[in-house]
């Protein structure tokens, strides 16, 4: 009795092509396997590198960096403290020279008050001289020159006239001369009454026109014509004047101007 067996699967041989069992399908050859992606592990090995591990305890590295953050504290410490210095010489410094400065102003200021001193003569006479010039200046502001005043005065007259007699009333520097109740008549500053002789009968009106050329005339009003004994007569005339009869003679030339 014979003894079928499978047929054990011949060898091919070389340079033979082999069954198309044994070519993968579809005619393509087999492609190599890639290497594992650098990207897509996690832990991929980085080539060429050298090798590390750090084989210290975590407490030990957290210490040097403890340290590390502790040398910085001290190096802004000792910044400021540097800092602080430079700044307080700088202003000892400036405090020194201030102090210079103001001995210097001081000792200048000692100097001058000395040399005032030494002419506080001068200045008390010039002082003087000053207040005497205002003083002046002041009382002087009412003044009017009379002998003048009187004499342009007698020249309006009449020939023959004499002026025998004058009342004068004025106002002064601290005290103004009393105005007028009556209206329409101008502002004074004093009144002169006079009385003349005159050997003929006077002509009033004459008289009034030469009065009204004087300086600072305002009015003037005949009070009263009298005959004497010897034929001639008296004359009685009241007359006002104003701010233009001030002389002027002690009012400074800028102020005159």
């Amino acid at each position: 009795m014979a003894i079928v067996g499978k047929e054990a699967p011949s060898t091919p041989q070389p340079g033979k092509k082999g069954s198309f069992l044994t070519r993968p399908i579809g005619g393509s050859k087999p492609r190599a396997a890639k290497p594992p992606s650098v990207k897509n592990s996690a832990r991929a090995t980085v080539l060429g590198a050298a090798p590390r591990a750090d084989l210290l305890p975590p407490e030990i590295t957290a210490e040097h960096k403890q340290r590390a953050r502790q040398r910085s504290l001290w190096l802004g410490v000792v910044g400021a403290l540097l800092i602080a210095v430079v700044g307080t010489g700088a202003a000892f410094v400036h405090n020194v020279s201030a102090a210079a400065g103001l001995a210097a102003a001081q000792d200048e200021t000692i100097r001058l008050q000395s040399e005032l001193a030494a002419h506080s003569q001068v200045r008390d006479i010039k002082e003087n001289v000053a207040t005497s010039e205002e003083a002046q200046r002041v009382g002087g502001s009412t003044d009017v020159d009379w002998k003048t005043y009187l004499t342009n005065l007698q020249a309006t007259l009449p020939g023959g006239v004499a002026i025998t007699s004058v009342l004068i009333e004025t106002g002064s520097p601290i005290a103004d001369y009393a105005q007028s109740a009556v209206p329409l008549e101008g502002a004074r500053i004093g009144t002169l009454t006079f009385e003349a002789t005159s050997p003929t009968l006077p002509s009033i009106p004459t008289w009034l026109n030469g009065l009204a050329t004087l300086d600072g005339f305002v009015d003037a009003v005949p009070n009263s014509v009298a005959i004497v004994e010897d034929g001639s007569y008296t004359v009685s005339i009241t007359m006002h004047i104003n701010a233009e009869a001030y002389s002027g003679r002690f009012t400074p030339e800028e102020e005159a101007e």
